[in-house]
């Protein structure tokens, strides 16, 4: 497909819509300004991608530049520092996350996010649109990394790449297209005011004609870079909803623009008046305003999210051979970690010593455990599987890989009965309500006065945009989120709000939950104990993050516990050590094959045996939380209670003389009786699950919310939808309440929002609003739900308890 070049002026580039000069290149019917966006065509054209140009006009940047440097990328062959710039890699896939500044539209999400059909060696993509950012699964044996780089340079969409920054988290700032636009709009729109001061005053009449037209000429000029350019990204993105179908909120701004500048024009030329001009200036940088205001606040709420409701995650730091838990935010490269089984690994890091087995199916979807020797690297978001492991940390921990791990589609729910569709619903309707509206009313005062029919259907328009409709559910559940976040309720997303508002059934976890390890009993009956066992018995509780394993290992102390050659957390059983080819078995007594009798029934019983002898048994009575009982008493009125155990039913009797009837209980419960319980509760009611995210991760998932309880180290679970610290267990009535509080400030601020649009409207039919003032009052009625929202969700925070009066 030889290109033809041609020697035509006025034609413009089919891929990225710049002149071509006085020549350029063709291929079939189609024009081009240079080879680099020719080939991209090319490309797309050969994998039958062309719909890429259907959905945008000129979707693509300019490629002019892109073939100057062939081997731009060839230092991406080194192995280091490709792996710098990898997320995650096996032996056969690679994921990484690629900053891309040329990401404009819908046409480049839909090009980026069909990247397999350009190369079979990528087989995941996904653009997160408003960080500009696409998220790329490559297999290593089809592309290489250089491979990936280049292709997404010659399809146009070059990454950002900055080897020296990549661990660094930029601040948010604001846009500094719209700064100019809003910059243009208020300097049009001063002056355009300052020439119109004589018509203000009713002097105009003292003035020379000459003088009149030259004001309203100049008026006209002024207007120009104001409707021009200022008001170009309502233009588009009026433009971009028509082609799909669909109105926007755009769409009404844009008619209301074009309607009043034409009339304007019409008024000065035709019949020598003053028109609209100022008005329109004050209408854009009104607007615009409005939308800065706008985009400030979202981002700020963007922050919040990024930076203070982090995952309440700890770690394990081994200091000269001891243990300390310190947050993952103090976790430095070089440290050393210990990670016990089911932990999720926070960091990229090296094995130490031993064998590792690790469970990555939150990252790759294989659910087989990858098997790691001394020196091999492991990435961040693989689980341990088995006996605790030694780490040295090699890159600082990602909580932006981290936040997209615990987002995956995977644990994804159903989002019925949620208030913000209905808010996109709502707005949708309004806006061909409010299209009617101005239609009908142009055409009444059309009858009666052609001036004001104009004015009236620009002031419809304008005033009727339904911002303040579409901002209220938004900014209800970002500082909802934000004020759970400080009360350390750490939630996925603000959809785990409303669902939380609809929960009519909470699920407890009894062992780690309603119980407290460090209020518990704990006691040894059988043969006793030598030094040697007690050291094998702590070297195995120590690699289990068990409630009950921890509160062994307390009650052994200091000792330095002996090397196991290996060591099993059995899922409901309990663990399986290996020391000097001896079995020892602690855990339940089917798991230990425990035969002799147990005295007291009371209580968790935790038996142990070596080659099948059984030992003795730690007896260990539940001790529970300070607040459980006052906890339950709350939610008995209100909620339907279960509480799902691994213990035996004797422990029924002693819960119901501390907790209260009303409730009901079910023991003997692995990891799959709990899921298949939520299973069936699901039928009938909305249901809460809190546990503390290890046996109880199928059920955290199967819930409609999953909170995963945490004491010291929270252990990570991508399956639950928040993380509570156990310090605020007893809150959790107040958690609750608030979050069904939450749901009816959204519905008031809705019907506020509502009434201010139909105030506006019937005050904008009758003629009695101008446009300029429908366009201060449109940003004015945002920013008034926007307060309102704050401060009674603010309130209801400080009569709960989540904020004091000076953060209120």
């Amino acid at each position: 497909m030889k290109p033809k070049i041609s020697s035509v002026k006025s034609v413009s580039c089919f891929h990225c819509g710049e002149a071509c000069g006085e020549s350029h290149l063709q291929v079939d019917d189609k024009k081009f300004c240079c080879q680099g966006c020719k080939l991209v065509y090319q490309v797309l054209a050969d994998n039958d991608m062309c719909a890429y140009y259907d959905i945008a006009a000129y979707p693509g940047e300019s490629q002019k530049d892109s073939q100057a440097k062939p081997n731009k990328f060839d230092y991406l062959k080194d192995e280091q520092t490709a792996t710098s710039l990898l997320d995650f890699q096996n032996e056969s896939e690679g994921h990484l996350t690629f900053q891309i500044p040329s990401i404009h539209c819908a046409s480049c999400i839909w090009l980026l996010e069909n990247l397999f059909q350009i190369h079979s060696g990528i087989f995941y993509s996904r653009v997160d649109f408003i960080k500009k950012k696409v998220q790329i699964k490559y297999l290593k044996k089809k592309i290489t990394l250089n491979e990936v780089v280049n292709l997404l340079a010659a399809i146009g969409y070059e990454p950002q790449l900055n080897l020296s920054s990549l661990s660094e988290k930029k601040p948010l700032g604001l846009d500094k297209r719209l700064i100019q636009r809003l910059a243009v709009a208020g300097f049009c729109f001063g002056n355009m005011m300052m020439f119109s001061i004589p018509e203000y005053f009713s002097e105009a009449e003292l003035m020379d004609v000459s003088f009149r037209g030259l004001f309203s000429y100049l008026n006209v000029v002024l207007a120009l870079p104001v409707v021009g350019y200022s008001a170009s990204d309502y233009y588009k993105s009026a433009w971009n909803s028509i082609k799909q179908r669909r109105i926007n909120m755009d769409v009404p701004i844009v008619l209301g623009i074009i309607a009043l500048f034409l009339y304007s024009l019409w008024e000065i030329f035709m019949f020598q008046r003053s028109g609209y001009m100022d008005s329109l200036g004050g209408l854009l940088f009104f607007l615009l305003l409005g939308k800065l205001y706008q985009t400030k606040t979202f981002s700020t709420l963007e922050f919040d999210r990024d930076y203070k409701a982090y995952f309440p995650i700890a770690v394990t730091r081994i200091v000269n051979q001891h243990e300390e838990v310190i947050p993952l935010s103090k976790l430095q490269i070089g440290d050393e970690l210990l990670v016990r089984d089911e932990e999720l690994i926070p960091a990229d890091c090296i094995l130490v010593n031993g064998q590792a087995s690790i469970d990555y199916s939150f990252v790759t979807g294989e659910e087989i455990p990858v098997i790691k020797h001394t020196g091999d690297l492991i990435y961040a978001g693989g689980r341990q599987k088995g006996e605790g492991i030694l780490l040295k940390v090699q890159k600082s921990p990602s909580q932006g890989y981290l936040t997209d791990l615990w987002n995956n589609e995977a644990f994804e729910k159903s989002k019925e009965n949620l208030l913000e569709p209905l808010a996109t619903k709502v707005s949708s309707l309004f806006t061909w309500t409010v299209l009617l509206i101005a239609v009908s009313g142009f055409a009444y005062w059309s009858f009666i006065d052609f001036s004001i029919a104009v004015k009236v259907f620009a002031s419809v328009l304008i005033v009727a945009c339904p911002c303040a409709l579409a901002m209220s559910t938004p900014f209800t559940l970002g500082n909802t989120l934000r004020i759970f976040g400080k009360s350390k309720l750490y939630l996925k997303n603000a959809n785990v709000i409303e669902r939380l508002a609809l929960i009519d059934c909470v699920v407890f976890d009894k062992t780690g939950t309603l119980t407290d390890i460090k209020n518990a009993k704990i006691g040894y009956v059988g043969d006793p104990l030598s030094e040697e066992s007690k050291n094998i018995i702590k070297a195995m509780v120590a690699r289990s993050t068990h409630p009950l394993s921890s509160k062994i290992n307390q009650w052994l102390g200091d000792l330095p516990g002996f090397p196991l050659d290996s060591c099993e957390e059995v899922k409901g059983g309990g663990l399986l050590g290996i020391y000097k080819g001896q079995e020892f078995r602690l855990g339940s007594i089917d798991f230990t094959e425990f035969t002799e009798e147990i005295e007291n029934q009371t209580g968790n019983v935790v038996c142990l045996s070596v080659e099948g002898v059984g030992l003795g048994y730690f007896h260990i009575e539940s001790g529970l939380r300070d607040s459980a009982s006052d906890v339950i008493q709350k939610l008995n009125a209100d909620f339907k209670l279960h509480v799902l155990s691994g213990d035996f039913a004797h422990e029924e009797t002693i819960l119901k003389e501390k907790l209260g009837g009303g409730i009901a209980y079910n023991f003997k419960q692995g990891p799959s009786d709990k899921l298949a319980y939520l299973k069936k509760l699901n039928r009938s009611c909305h249901t809460l699950m809190i546990g503390d995210g290890l046996n109880d991760a199928g059920a955290l998932q199967e819930s409609q919310v999953g909170v995963a309880i945490s004491d010291m180290v929270s252990h990570f679970s991508p399956a639950s939808d928040a993380i509570m610290d156990s310090e605020v267990f007893g809150r959790i009535p107040e958690f609750l309440s608030f979050a069904k509080s939450s749901r009816y400030i959204i519905k008031a601020s809705f019907v506020l929002s509502l009434l201010y649009n139909l105030v506006g409207l019937s005050l904008a039919v009758q003629g009695l609003l101008s446009p300029v003032i429908c366009a201060i009052l449109m940003p004015l009625s945002s920013v008034s739900v926007v307060v309102f929202t704050t401060l009674a969700t603010n309130y209801l925070a400080w009569r709960k308890g989540f904020l004091t009066p000076k953060l209120f």
